[in-house]
């Protein structure tokens, strides 16, 4: 945990064969990170550029491009894992989350048997299903929960979304032999990097739009007390010289949170970041911004709803760039 009094995490939201050997360590070293997330974009620049997979990816026999991706993901994440595994065994976070096929979003019963089937192949009680806040998505999140496997509920933009994940998970919370741990992971800077340049020419605020609504989800999911449950921060990297890199972690430091995010924002942020709780922030500053985008002809519900859409196909856009290398 990297600030205590906090109970605030640092994950690193990278994974990469030569980092896990390296920097990775360093960092869990240093107290500075406690876990680890990946994605398929995350693992499509790992898969496709570095020459740590090469000797691998020659010893598979298999023809099938998503089962020789499978066995370079999984060889990773259970290096991960085990490397993460003492933080685990001493309540100090420790995971490490593996996203299922994005291709399966609207497949409830195929997002649940991939989910079990990758849990059970990596062996590893640290590691988190991520699984997309969609609707079948909430039905696979109940359904792993209440079978023991930790949850990662990815690419929430909206409060109705992160109350259905933390309704599934209390949901199967419920009918678990063991609770696990779970988190819901509200994507932030993508909201202010579509809206920034509207807000710039009507002279609105920028940098705020991403952080507001990312405080009220954490509220909204704070409120209702779901065990083991807790709020992640994602997408918090900066593009561009506009803001610190560090500002989508300083701006959302909250008590029971984590904060995953790129090594070199991580980086910034130990060196140079404040290190105070600014969530919940206030509700009249928020309203207050709201109103000045909806007089300005913003429909925030729409461009939160394009986010979620654009966030999807990105996901499997990237899923399919590495079977097609593959």
């Amino acid at each position: 945990m990297y600030i205590e009094e906090l109970k605030f995490s640092l994950w690193a939201d990278f994974i990469e064969r030569e980092f896990l050997d390296g920097g990775f360590k360093e960092l869990i070293e240093n107290k500075i990170i406690n876990g680890a997330t990946s994605n398929p974009a995350i693992f499509k620049n790992a898969i496709l550029y570095s020459p740590a997979y090469y000797e691998q990816l020659k010893s598979l026999k298999t023809p099938k491009a998503k089962e020789k991706y499978e066995a370079l993901a999984i060889y990773d994440i259970k290096k991960a894992a085990d490397i993460l595994r003492p933080l685990y065994e001493r309540g100090d976070d420790g995971y490490v989350s593996i996203e299922v096929d994005p291709n399966l979003c609207d497949d409830a019963k195929g997002t649940i048997e991939e989910g079990l089937r990758l849990y059970g192949a990596i062996g590893r009680e640290n590691v988190m299903i991520k699984v997309p806040a969609t609707k079948a998505g909430y039905e696979a999140m109940e359904t792993l929960t209440a079978a023991s496997v930790p949850v990662n509920a990815t690419l929430v933009f909206k409060q109705e979304q992160a109350l259905a994940c933390a309704a599934a998970f209390a949901k199967g919370a419920v009918k678990a032999d063991t609770v696990v741990d779970t988190v819901i992971s509200v994507f932030v800077s993508r909201v202010d990097r579509a809206l920034d340049p509207i807000l710039k020419e009507k002279g609105i605020e920028t940098g705020l739009t991403g952080i507001y609504n990312s405080s009220l989800i954490y509220e909204s999911i704070e409120a209702l007390q779901i065990p083991k449950c807790r709020t992640l921060f994602a997408s918090t990297g900066v593009k561009g010289d506009e803001y610190p890199p560090h500002y989508y972690i300083e701006n959302l430091l909250a008590y029971n949170s984590v904060n995953t995010a790129p090594i070199e924002t991580i980086k910034a942020f130990v060196q140079n970041g404040k290190k105070e709780k600014v969530l919940p922030v206030e509700h009249e500053k928020i309203e207050a911004h709201f109103a000045k985008l909806a007089s300005a002809g913003i429909d925030l519900e729409s461009v939160l709803d394009k986010l979620i859409e654009d966030g999807l196909k990105a996901f499997k856009d990237a899923f399919k760039e590495i079977l097609e290398s593959l």
